[in-house]
């Protein structure tokens, strides 16, 4: 959410960045907000005035009603200027009460005018428009046939789709056995990974309150994910960052605390709405999954350093797990209203012979911590708002599938990079059952 001074100072910086995005019908909005804020604004103003002057006006009745002990005309004129403040006490009420009204219809406008993009970020209207940073490791396509990849777990009998199916519906699956337990190394061995650079980790609550959803995410985003507790005011977290960047809601947070790096583990929930193609089934595009987070807090000139680091972390994983992957930028379109600058980690798919996404690293500037409250308090005593950025660091089930195409053999055999096997009791190699 950006500040309504910037919006009122800035109106064609802030009309240029909603065509960046290509989302012109919000254009309106911007001078809606501004005739709006200006109201509210003088409504304060005549608010304050009115408050200044029932003071004045009790010091005035107390006054004219002790003379009126002696002199009884004064009296009369106490009444005129108690009925004065009473005419004034109803006008006060009548600009409190749009005061509120005011208030409520700029932050609804501000909650969905997008956040300024960084000048960096290329310009384009979908993910088709997204550009190709860099590659690492090299794709490789084997000569044997590489099955789809719960074909391959089944190979371990390693899913069971159809029990999860009677169970829960569309969306869920069971994993078991050697696959199950590969799932959980990997989620333990990006966590002591992530622990090796310096975060602490966390697990988070796995509800929020509507007001900390409202704070982390747009109403776009929120309608198209979030899953509500009927009859509470509690919504399961697509995504641990959720809670853990609401930790810090109306927080004042000392300079020298920061930054906070916080890695997380939780599971997700997920409505995932809308038709998916055939490379999306499986346990690609799921309802339920478990995945570790990264989340740093920090000074707004440190924000874009760590953004850098943090994606290259995923980068340094997926390769230790020797995995290929590379960095795609996300254009302006492709970026959710909260966001400054994003970027993806695709791994590579042997079966599909491309790229597909594993991780997300996004910086969302200040906007977070002004939706939430969130303050630094600096050793000057002054308060600012900090940056908070986040990334994915693993997200099984859809890691398992880069890990399993890229380490199957021949002969139907999984192999264990050698970082992973302390996390699979010392096994080098899976041997499928059938």
């Amino acid at each position: 959410m950006l500040d309504i001074k910037f919006i009122r100072e800035n109106p064609e910086i802030v009309k240029e960045n909603i065509k960046k995005k290509f989302q012109d019908q919000k254009l309106p909005l911007v001078d809606e907000v501004i005739a709006l804020d200006a109201q509210r604004r003088a409504a304060i103003v005549e608010a304050d005035q009115l408050r200044s002057n029932r003071n004045a006006l009790s010091k005035q009745i107390g006054m004219l009603m002790g003379q009126a002990k002696k002199d009884p005309s004064k009296l009369a004129e106490a009444e005129a200027v108690k009925a004065q403040v009473k005419e004034q006490a109803d006008r006060l009420a009548e600009l409190e009460k749009l005061e509120t009204e005011l208030d409520e219809k700029v932050r609804k406008i501000m909650l969905v005018i997008p956040n300024i993009i960084d000048p960096s970020v290329p310009i384009g209207e979908s993910d088709e428009f997204n550009v190709e940073v860099e590659r690492f490791g090299e794709p490789v396509v084997p000569e044997y046939e590489v099955p789809y990849h719960t074909a391959i777990m089944e190979r371990f009998n390693g899913v069971d789709m159809d029990s999860a199916g009677r169970v829960s519906g569309n969306g869920f699956y069971y994993l078991m056995g050697d696959i199950a337990r590969l799932h959980s190394a990997v989620l333990a061995y990006a966590r002591d990974f992530m622990i090796g650079k310096g975060f602490i980790y966390c697990i988070p609550p796995f509800m929020i309150h509507g007001n900390v959803v409202e704070g982390v995410m747009s109403q776009t985003e929120m309608d198209a994910m979030m899953y509500k507790i009927e009859g509470e005011d509690l919504y399961l977290i697509g995504t641990s960052e959720h809670s853990m960047i609401g930790k810090f809601i109306d927080q004042i947070i000392p300079e020298a605390q920061l930054p906070q790096t916080l890695t997380s583990y939780s599971p997700c929930f997920r409505k995932e709405k809308g038709a998916h193609g055939i490379e999306e089934r499986g346990v690609y595009r799921i309802h339920q999954f478990e995945k570790q987070e990264m989340v740093v807090v920090c000074k707004p000139e440190d924000s874009m350093d760590w953004y850098e680091k943090m994606w290259r972390f995923s980068v340094e994983l997926f390769r230790s797990l020797e995995i290929p992957v590379r960095q795609l930028e996300c254009c302006s379109g492709d970026l959710a209203d909260l966001k400054v600058k994003s970027c993806d980690i695709e791994a590579w798919s042997p079966r599909q012979q491309k790229y597909f996404e594993v991780c997300s690293c996004s910086n969302l500037g200040e906007a977070q911590a002004r939706r939430l409250k969130m303050r630094v308090k600096g050793e000057d005593g002054k308060l600012y708002l900090p940056h908070t950025l986040n990334n994915t660091v693993v997200a099984p089930p859809r890691m398992l599938i880069a890990f399993l195409e890229n380490h199957l053999q021949a002969d139907g055999s999984v192999t264990i990079p050698e970082v992973l096997r302390p996390y699979m009791g010392g096994q080098e190699i899976l041997v499928p059952k059938k």
